[in-house]
């Protein structure tokens, strides 16, 4: 029996070696159960992005629903997890279920589950689900058809695309976007993303917009490693701003006409001054423990309550679902906001961002100067140590034992263990470590006055680290 356990968000694991049939099957089977306990005439969407055999997990999955008697709303084609959540409030289901495996390399595939609010599901309900697992699939899905199912109105057949693509008619001036004379890119990286732009902004440059389940043998994560070729076509181009988004959708990056990559930290602080000082908005935010501090700054400025959660989306959902947030995020690119989905939606909030330009007649470096002239300027960065496990597990050790007092030149200050450990040096220069749950792989971060400075950072707790 393969152990299924839940990360930060969602199940994942690689493709014929523990992402099965089987257990694909076992795992919707643990969530039926579930909904059963939970629900009067339960009903689930069933959405599956770009990966390999993407179609096939999820027609298991509405199989599984199906020998259950639970309603299911099957993707008529790919989608992105947004397109999943948001179906789920229109259609009013109990949960959603997205085959995906967001920004991991291609050879892995997942399974997100969604409540019904349009949000990642709570660890709660997360919990309750892992304790339905059988230890195997006892359903003969050979012996059902989907054919039979469809007929039988079991499973309802539904084009969350357009429901989407509705949704942004609805909120957004496409046509002061497109009429602009913003020279604008997106780069799909081979997600699911890719179709929907190509309805909403058919006169942009597209770039990895087509089906590739190899994603060319690239993570789809939207970070600037993995965005060279982007940020050479803006660097080499008239492009004015491009976004990337990732497998599923949910996950954004941008870059500069110039070929610089914006980061989720400049990304958030961009909408909170947009939604504040442009469109007259309030509410609180609430963002990830990785996140700049200069986030905190930008509250102070517009008078916003600001709550720093642990890693992990759900932990922003769940306040999001009980309170009045401006805006959700987290330093990997997810972003959530006020008039959406209490759900990442790397889509949405790149047309906000492009929206902003539009109405403001401001390149994005003019807009970002705008937010350094309220928070002062800053860099990030981020980067994985790859080490031998039991290493990994001295070194938090000895961050639990207050074992490190400075990182070479850079004394102590203060220490913040919400999430893993922040070391602050002052106000605004820190060094974070924090240990893969799954990996021997300690995620590093840190942040200062500009790039290099934060590179120095990271340099100087490796050395100590490694010592």
């Amino acid at each position: 029996m393969s152990n299924i356990k839940f990360g930060t968000d969602g199940w994942r694991a690689i493709i014929a070696k523990e992402f099965t049939v089987d257990n694909v099957a076992r795992i919707t089977q643990a969530t039926a159960s579930w909904l059963l306990d939970n629900f009067e005439n339960p009903s689930v969407v069933i959405g599956h992005d770009c990966r390999f055999a993407g179609s096939l997990f999820a027609e298991t999955a509405a199989k599984v629903l199906a020998h259950n008697k639970i309603k299911v709303y099957l993707a008529h084609k790919v989608a992105s997890t947004p397109m999943v959540s948001l179906a789920n409030v229109k259609l009013s289901a109990s949960a959603g279920i997205v085959l995906t495996a967001s920004h991991n390399p291609p050879g892995y595939n997942g399974f997100k589950l969604k409540g019904s609010y349009g949000g990642p599901l709570l660890p709660d309900d997360i919990a309750k689900v892992e304790a339905h697992l059988p230890a195997t699939n006892e359903i003969d899905l050979d012996g059902m058809e989907m054919e039979d199912l469809k007929e039988s109105g079991i499973v309802e057949i539904v084009d969350l695309e357009q429901m989407y693509v509705d949704q942004i008619t609805a909120n957004f001036d496409l046509d002061l976007i497109n009429n602009s004379g913003l020279k604008l890119g997106y780069d799909a990286m081979y997600g699911a993303g890719q179709d929907i732009m190509k309805r909403l902004l058919p006169g942009i440059e597209f770039l990895h917009c087509e089906y590739n389940p190899s994603f060319m043998g690239q993570a789809p994560e939207p970070i600037l490693k993995n965005l060279q070729e982007f940020s050479e076509l803006l660097k080499n181009s008239d492009i004015q701003s491009g976004l990337a988004t990732d497998g599923d959708a949910d996950r954004l990056g941008m870059i500069d006409t110039d070929g610089t990559f914006v980061d989720s930290h400049h990304l958030i602080l961009l909408l909170i001054h947009y939604m504040c000082k442009y469109k007259g908005e309030k509410g609180k935010v609430c963002t990830a423990f990785s996140t700049t501090v200069k986030i905190k700054n930008m509250c102070d400025h517009y008078g916003l309550e600001l709550e720093v959660v642990p890693i992990g989306f759900k932990h922003i959902c769940e306040i999001m679902i009980n309170e009045e947030i401006l805006i959700g995020g987290e330093e990997s690119g997810g972003i959530a906001i006020k008039g959406h989905i209490p759900e990442r939606d790397g889509v949405w909030m790149g047309l906000i961002i492009w929206e902003f330009m539009a109405k403001s007649g401001k390149t994005l470096k003019e807009l970002i100067e705008e937010v350094y002239e309220i928070v002062g300027t800053f860099a990030f960065e981020r980067s994985d140590l790859h080490i031998k496990e039991q290493q990994k597990l001295d070194i938090i050790e000895k961050c639990k034992s207050g074992g490190y007092d400075s990182f070479g030149e850079y004394k102590v200050e203060k220490l913040d263990d919400l999430d893993g450990f922040k070391y602050f040096f002052n106000d605004n220069e820190w060094f974070m470590i924090r240990a893969s749950g799954t990996e021997p792989v300690l995620r590093t971060y840190a942040e200062s006055d500009t790039r290099d400075n934060a590179l120095k950072i990271l340099k100087a707790g490796y050395d100590t680290l490694l010592n």
